[in-house]
Protein backbone atom coordinates (compact mmCIF):
# COMPACT_ATOMS: atom_id res chain seq x y z
CA UNK A 1 0.00 0.00 0.00
CA UNK A 2 1.25 3.44 -0.92
CA UNK A 3 2.23 6.00 2.02
CA UNK A 4 0.30 8.79 2.36
CA UNK A 5 2.07 12.00 1.80
CA UNK A 6 1.70 14.70 4.00
CA UNK A 7 3.01 17.49 1.68
CA UNK A 8 -0.39 18.14 0.66
CA UNK A 9 -1.98 21.97 2.10
CA UNK A 10 -5.70 21.76 2.59
CA UNK A 11 -6.02 25.27 3.78
CA UNK A 12 -6.44 27.33 6.97
CA UNK A 13 -9.31 26.43 9.30
CA UNK A 14 -10.75 28.87 11.85
CA UNK A 15 -8.77 27.50 14.72
CA UNK A 16 -5.41 28.20 12.68
CA UNK A 17 -5.47 31.84 13.06
CA UNK A 18 -4.40 34.07 15.15
CA UNK A 19 -5.15 37.77 16.09
CA UNK A 20 -1.67 39.48 15.18
CA UNK A 21 -0.63 36.59 12.65
CA UNK A 22 1.44 38.00 9.59
CA UNK A 23 1.09 36.15 6.19
CA UNK A 24 3.25 36.77 3.39
CA UNK A 25 1.60 35.19 0.43
CA UNK A 26 3.19 33.11 -2.22
CA UNK A 27 2.73 33.42 -5.82
CA UNK A 28 3.31 36.90 -7.31
CA UNK A 29 2.18 38.08 -10.40
CA UNK A 30 3.23 39.00 -13.41
CA UNK A 31 0.76 41.30 -15.40
CA UNK A 32 0.29 40.90 -19.18
CA UNK A 33 -1.88 42.29 -21.91
CA UNK A 34 -3.55 38.81 -22.16
CA UNK A 35 -4.79 39.45 -18.16
CA UNK A 36 -6.34 42.75 -19.66
CA UNK A 37 -7.91 41.31 -22.66
CA UNK A 38 -9.61 38.42 -20.91
CA UNK A 39 -10.56 40.78 -18.21
CA UNK A 40 -12.84 43.09 -20.61
CA UNK A 41 -13.99 39.86 -22.28
CA UNK A 42 -15.19 38.52 -18.76
CA UNK A 43 -16.85 41.56 -17.68
CA UNK A 44 -17.76 43.71 -20.40
CA UNK A 45 -15.54 46.49 -19.01
CA UNK A 46 -16.24 50.13 -21.16
CA UNK A 47 -13.98 52.62 -19.42
CA UNK A 48 -11.69 54.34 -21.80
CA UNK A 49 -9.07 55.31 -19.56
CA UNK A 50 -8.15 50.84 -19.55
CA UNK A 51 -8.61 50.12 -22.73
CA UNK A 52 -6.82 53.23 -24.78
CA UNK A 53 -3.17 53.91 -24.50
CA UNK A 54 -3.91 56.54 -26.75
CA UNK A 55 -6.34 58.11 -24.42
CA UNK A 56 -4.41 57.50 -21.36
CA UNK A 57 -1.12 59.64 -22.97
CA UNK A 58 -3.49 62.47 -23.22
CA UNK A 59 -4.74 62.07 -19.77
CA UNK A 60 -0.73 62.28 -18.46
CA UNK A 61 -0.07 58.37 -18.43
CA UNK A 62 2.27 56.67 -20.05
CA UNK A 63 0.19 53.82 -21.02
CA UNK A 64 -3.00 52.98 -20.10
CA UNK A 65 -3.64 51.85 -16.43
CA UNK A 66 -4.83 48.29 -15.11
CA UNK A 67 -8.54 48.45 -14.27
CA UNK A 68 -8.86 49.22 -10.56
CA UNK A 69 -11.23 46.33 -9.85
CA UNK A 70 -8.84 43.80 -11.82
CA UNK A 71 -6.16 44.89 -10.17
CA UNK A 72 -8.02 44.31 -6.99
CA UNK A 73 -8.92 40.68 -8.20
CA UNK A 74 -5.28 39.81 -9.23
CA UNK A 75 -3.44 40.90 -5.84
CA UNK A 76 -6.56 39.96 -3.92
CA UNK A 77 -6.48 36.54 -5.42
CA UNK A 78 -2.83 36.14 -3.57
CA UNK A 79 -4.93 35.37 0.21
CA UNK A 80 -7.30 33.00 -0.70
CA UNK A 81 -4.66 29.60 -0.36
CA UNK A 82 -3.94 31.13 3.14
CA UNK A 83 -7.37 32.97 4.28
CA UNK A 84 -10.06 31.47 2.35
CA UNK A 85 -9.35 28.50 1.29
CA UNK A 86 -11.82 26.92 3.09
CA UNK A 87 -14.37 29.97 3.19
CA UNK A 88 -18.16 29.21 3.22
CA UNK A 89 -18.51 32.97 2.38
CA UNK A 90 -16.50 35.86 1.98
CA UNK A 91 -18.84 38.48 3.64
CA UNK A 92 -17.83 41.81 2.95
CA UNK A 93 -14.76 44.76 2.45
CA UNK A 94 -13.94 48.29 4.30
CA UNK A 95 -11.47 50.62 3.58
CA UNK A 96 -10.24 49.50 0.72
CA UNK A 97 -7.81 51.94 -1.27
CA UNK A 98 -5.86 51.68 -4.57
CA UNK A 99 -2.82 54.78 -3.58
CA UNK A 100 -0.83 53.88 -6.89
CA UNK A 101 -1.99 52.74 -10.28
CA UNK A 102 -0.69 49.32 -11.88
CA UNK A 103 0.36 48.38 -15.06
CA UNK A 104 0.93 45.93 -17.74
CA UNK A 105 4.49 44.73 -16.63
CA UNK A 106 4.28 45.14 -13.15
CA UNK A 107 4.33 42.38 -10.94
CA UNK A 108 2.13 42.75 -7.35
CA UNK A 109 2.32 40.53 -4.11
CA UNK A 110 -0.09 40.61 -1.16
CA UNK A 111 1.00 40.26 2.81
CA UNK A 112 -2.10 39.89 5.24
CA UNK A 113 -2.38 40.74 9.06
CA UNK A 114 -5.34 38.78 10.77
CA UNK A 115 -7.03 41.50 12.92
CA UNK A 116 -10.36 39.80 14.66
CA UNK A 117 -11.70 36.93 15.15
CA UNK A 118 -15.16 35.96 15.73
CA UNK A 119 -16.83 32.11 16.42
CA UNK A 120 -20.22 31.42 15.39
CA UNK A 121 -22.56 30.41 18.36
CA UNK A 122 -23.23 26.71 16.50
CA UNK A 123 -19.60 25.92 16.69
CA UNK A 124 -18.88 25.13 13.20
CA UNK A 125 -17.47 28.09 11.61
CA UNK A 126 -16.13 31.26 12.31
CA UNK A 127 -15.48 34.88 11.09
CA UNK A 128 -12.09 36.09 10.10
CA UNK A 129 -10.56 39.44 10.18
CA UNK A 130 -7.55 40.85 7.90
CA UNK A 131 -5.86 43.54 6.78
CA UNK A 132 -4.07 42.97 3.34
CA UNK A 133 -1.41 45.59 1.48
CA UNK A 134 -0.62 45.01 -2.14
CA UNK A 135 2.76 46.17 -3.43
CA UNK A 136 4.23 46.01 -6.63
CA UNK A 137 8.09 45.49 -7.82
CA UNK A 138 8.96 48.72 -6.78
CA UNK A 139 7.66 48.31 -2.91
CA UNK A 140 5.07 50.77 -4.00
CA UNK A 141 1.71 50.11 -1.88
CA UNK A 142 -0.84 49.53 -4.68
CA UNK A 143 -3.86 48.39 -2.73
CA UNK A 144 -4.78 48.30 0.84
CA UNK A 145 -8.11 46.64 1.99
CA UNK A 146 -9.57 44.69 5.14
CA UNK A 147 -12.02 42.14 4.32
CA UNK A 148 -13.87 39.74 6.49
CA UNK A 149 -14.63 35.58 5.57
CA UNK A 150 -16.55 32.64 7.26
CA UNK A 151 -14.16 29.89 7.39
CA UNK A 152 -15.25 26.42 8.55
CA UNK A 153 -13.93 25.25 12.18
CA UNK A 154 -11.75 21.91 11.42
CA UNK A 155 -13.55 20.33 15.15
CA UNK A 156 -16.73 21.36 14.52
CA UNK A 157 -18.39 21.61 17.89
CA UNK A 158 -15.33 22.85 20.56
CA UNK A 159 -16.02 26.39 21.32
CA UNK A 160 -13.21 29.08 22.34
CA UNK A 161 -15.56 31.69 22.77
CA UNK A 162 -13.18 34.52 20.54
CA UNK A 163 -15.35 37.38 20.30
CA UNK A 164 -12.85 39.91 18.48
CA UNK A 165 -14.62 42.39 16.18
CA UNK A 166 -12.24 45.29 14.55
CA UNK A 167 -14.12 48.89 14.02
CA UNK A 168 -14.00 50.11 10.67
CA UNK A 169 -14.55 53.82 8.91
CA UNK A 170 -17.23 54.69 7.70
CA UNK A 171 -15.45 56.29 4.91
CA UNK A 172 -11.83 56.80 3.64
CA UNK A 173 -10.02 60.15 3.90
CA UNK A 174 -10.21 62.14 1.37
CA UNK A 175 -6.05 62.80 0.74
CA UNK A 176 -5.20 66.56 -0.56
CA UNK A 177 -2.47 64.44 -3.03
CA UNK A 178 -4.45 62.41 -5.45
CA UNK A 179 -2.22 60.05 -7.40
CA UNK A 180 -3.84 61.01 -11.15
CA UNK A 181 -2.19 63.32 -13.50
CA UNK A 182 -3.61 66.63 -14.48
CA UNK A 183 -6.28 66.74 -16.46
CA UNK A 184 -6.65 68.40 -19.47
CA UNK A 185 -9.14 68.53 -22.63
CA UNK A 186 -11.72 65.54 -21.79
CA UNK A 187 -12.89 64.08 -25.35
CA UNK A 188 -16.06 63.42 -24.37
CA UNK A 189 -16.59 61.35 -28.04
CA UNK A 190 -13.81 59.45 -27.03
CA UNK A 191 -15.04 58.45 -23.54
CA UNK A 192 -18.75 58.32 -24.39
CA UNK A 193 -19.83 60.44 -21.37
CA UNK A 194 -20.72 64.10 -21.52
CA UNK A 195 -21.31 64.40 -17.72
CA UNK A 196 -18.69 65.85 -15.54
CA UNK A 197 -18.54 66.61 -11.61
CA UNK A 198 -20.91 69.77 -11.44
CA UNK A 199 -23.42 67.25 -13.39
CA UNK A 200 -24.02 65.56 -10.29
CA UNK A 201 -26.04 65.55 -7.54
CA UNK A 202 -26.63 64.49 -3.45
CA UNK A 203 -30.06 62.34 -3.75
CA UNK A 204 -29.72 61.39 -7.23
CA UNK A 205 -30.39 57.98 -8.37
CA UNK A 206 -29.28 56.18 -11.70
CA UNK A 207 -31.34 53.26 -13.10
CA UNK A 208 -28.46 51.39 -15.03
CA UNK A 209 -29.98 50.34 -18.25
CA UNK A 210 -28.18 47.65 -19.29
CA UNK A 211 -28.38 43.66 -17.26
CA UNK A 212 -25.72 40.47 -17.81
CA UNK A 213 -26.48 37.21 -17.20
CA UNK A 214 -23.44 35.34 -15.96
CA UNK A 215 -22.58 31.83 -17.11
CA UNK A 216 -20.73 28.97 -14.86
CA UNK A 217 -18.02 29.68 -17.75
CA UNK A 218 -17.76 33.27 -16.60
CA UNK A 219 -17.27 32.99 -13.67
CA UNK A 220 -15.03 29.82 -13.32
CA UNK A 221 -12.98 31.85 -16.28
CA UNK A 222 -12.40 34.69 -14.00
CA UNK A 223 -11.64 32.87 -10.63
CA UNK A 224 -9.36 31.09 -12.59
CA UNK A 225 -7.62 34.25 -13.68
CA UNK A 226 -7.35 35.76 -10.57
CA UNK A 227 -6.00 32.46 -8.95
CA UNK A 228 -8.90 32.44 -6.72
CA UNK A 229 -8.94 28.49 -6.07
CA UNK A 230 -11.80 28.99 -2.99
CA UNK A 231 -13.69 25.50 -3.09
CA UNK A 232 -16.72 27.09 -2.94
CA UNK A 233 -16.24 28.69 -6.33
CA UNK A 234 -14.42 25.62 -8.19
CA UNK A 235 -15.89 22.03 -6.94
CA UNK A 236 -19.39 21.57 -7.88
CA UNK A 237 -19.49 17.94 -6.54
CA UNK A 238 -18.80 19.33 -3.00
CA UNK A 239 -21.27 21.82 -3.49
CA UNK A 240 -24.06 19.78 -4.64
CA UNK A 241 -23.83 18.23 -0.63
CA UNK A 242 -24.64 21.69 0.73
CA UNK A 243 -27.60 23.73 1.47
CA UNK A 244 -26.58 26.25 -1.46
CA UNK A 245 -26.51 22.59 -4.10
CA UNK A 246 -24.22 24.48 -6.19
CA UNK A 247 -20.93 26.58 -6.73
CA UNK A 248 -21.07 30.12 -5.62
CA UNK A 249 -19.73 32.80 -7.55
CA UNK A 250 -16.87 35.07 -6.23
CA UNK A 251 -18.48 38.26 -5.12
CA UNK A 252 -15.61 40.33 -6.36
CA UNK A 253 -16.80 39.31 -9.99
CA UNK A 254 -20.45 40.37 -9.26
CA UNK A 255 -18.41 43.83 -8.21
CA UNK A 256 -16.74 43.99 -11.65
CA UNK A 257 -19.98 43.26 -13.15
CA UNK A 258 -22.14 45.98 -11.28
CA UNK A 259 -19.04 48.27 -12.38
CA UNK A 260 -19.46 47.47 -15.91
CA UNK A 261 -22.91 48.05 -15.79
CA UNK A 262 -22.46 51.62 -14.55
CA UNK A 263 -20.53 53.13 -17.30
CA UNK A 264 -24.13 53.77 -18.42
CA UNK A 265 -24.46 57.13 -16.49
CA UNK A 266 -20.87 57.31 -15.41
CA UNK A 267 -18.78 57.25 -17.90
CA UNK A 268 -16.14 60.05 -17.15
CA UNK A 269 -15.64 57.97 -13.49
CA UNK A 270 -12.89 56.77 -14.64
CA UNK A 271 -10.83 55.74 -11.06
CA UNK A 272 -11.97 54.22 -7.97
CA UNK A 273 -10.73 56.00 -4.92
CA UNK A 274 -11.86 53.69 -2.57
CA UNK A 275 -14.32 51.31 -1.45
CA UNK A 276 -15.50 52.31 1.52
CA UNK A 277 -17.97 49.14 2.52
CA UNK A 278 -19.19 46.45 0.58
CA UNK A 279 -21.82 43.40 1.86
CA UNK A 280 -22.53 40.84 -0.44
CA UNK A 281 -25.83 40.38 0.41
CA UNK A 282 -27.39 37.09 -1.12
CA UNK A 283 -25.39 34.49 -3.05
CA UNK A 284 -25.17 34.41 -6.69
CA UNK A 285 -25.06 31.82 -9.00
CA UNK A 286 -24.56 30.61 -12.65
CA UNK A 287 -27.49 31.43 -14.60
CA UNK A 288 -28.48 34.77 -12.99
CA UNK A 289 -29.08 38.18 -14.97
CA UNK A 290 -27.52 41.04 -13.13
CA UNK A 291 -28.97 44.78 -13.11
CA UNK A 292 -27.70 47.58 -10.97
CA UNK A 293 -28.78 51.32 -9.85
CA UNK A 294 -26.47 54.23 -8.26
CA UNK A 295 -27.24 56.42 -5.26
CA UNK A 296 -24.97 59.76 -5.46
CA UNK A 297 -24.51 59.87 -2.19
CA UNK A 298 -21.99 62.81 -1.73
CA UNK A 299 -19.97 64.86 -3.56
CA UNK A 300 -17.02 66.05 -2.82
CA UNK A 301 -15.28 68.71 -4.36
CA UNK A 302 -11.32 68.49 -3.87
CA UNK A 303 -9.15 71.40 -4.03
CA UNK A 304 -7.58 70.22 -7.43
CA UNK A 305 -9.33 72.90 -9.91
CA UNK A 306 -9.74 69.51 -12.75
CA UNK A 307 -10.76 66.99 -10.75
CA UNK A 308 -14.07 65.64 -7.92
CA UNK A 309 -15.03 62.59 -6.07
CA UNK A 310 -18.47 61.33 -6.14
CA UNK A 311 -19.52 59.24 -3.12
CA UNK A 312 -21.87 56.46 -5.03
CA UNK A 313 -23.87 53.23 -3.35
CA UNK A 314 -24.15 50.65 -6.11
CA UNK A 315 -26.59 48.09 -5.12
CA UNK A 316 -26.46 45.11 -7.49
CA UNK A 317 -29.86 42.99 -8.01
CA UNK A 318 -30.06 39.70 -9.26
CA UNK A 319 -33.22 38.32 -11.74
CA UNK A 320 -34.77 42.35 -11.07
CA UNK A 321 -34.67 45.50 -13.32
CA UNK A 322 -33.21 48.46 -10.89
CA UNK A 323 -36.76 50.44 -12.06
CA UNK A 324 -38.83 48.30 -10.68
CA UNK A 325 -37.47 47.99 -7.56
CA UNK A 326 -37.82 50.77 -4.59
CA UNK A 327 -36.39 49.27 -1.24
CA UNK A 328 -33.12 47.11 -0.77
CA UNK A 329 -34.60 45.98 2.90
CA UNK A 330 -37.57 43.81 3.87
CA UNK A 331 -39.87 44.56 7.01
CA UNK A 332 -37.16 42.65 8.99
CA UNK A 333 -34.77 45.31 8.12
CA UNK A 334 -32.56 42.31 6.02
CA UNK A 335 -31.51 42.63 2.71
CA UNK A 336 -34.28 41.57 0.23
CA UNK A 337 -33.59 37.64 -1.99
CA UNK A 338 -32.68 40.37 -4.98
CA UNK A 339 -30.23 42.06 -3.64
CA UNK A 340 -26.53 40.44 -4.28
CA UNK A 341 -24.15 43.48 -3.47
CA UNK A 342 -24.42 46.80 -1.76
CA UNK A 343 -21.39 48.67 -2.58
CA UNK A 344 -20.56 52.14 -1.02
CA UNK A 345 -17.60 53.80 -3.00
CA UNK A 346 -16.03 56.74 -4.39
CA UNK A 347 -14.67 57.47 -7.77
CA UNK A 348 -12.83 60.10 -9.29
CA UNK A 349 -13.62 62.06 -12.03
CA UNK A 350 -13.05 64.95 -14.45
CA UNK A 351 -14.22 68.67 -13.65
CA UNK A 352 -15.88 70.50 -16.65
CA UNK A 353 -12.62 72.78 -17.77
CA UNK A 354 -12.91 76.25 -17.66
Amino acid sequence: MSKISTKINFGNFFEDFKIGQKIIHPLPRTISDGDVSFYIALTGSRFSLNSSDILAQEMGYDKKPLDDLLMFHLTFGKSVQDISLNAIANLGYAEVSFPNPVFVGDTVKLETEIIGLKENSNGKSGVVYVHSIGYNQDENEVLNLKRWVMVHKRNKGEMSGINTVPTFAKTQTIAQEINIPVLKDINTDVTGGVYFFEDYEAGERLNHAEGITIDDSDHTLATKLYQNNAKVHFDDFMMKSTPMGQRLMYGGHVISIARSISFNGLQNAQWIYSINSGAHANPTYAGDTIYAFTEVIETINHEREDLGLLRLRTVALKNQRPETFTSTFDENGKYKKEVVLDLDYTVVIPKKQK
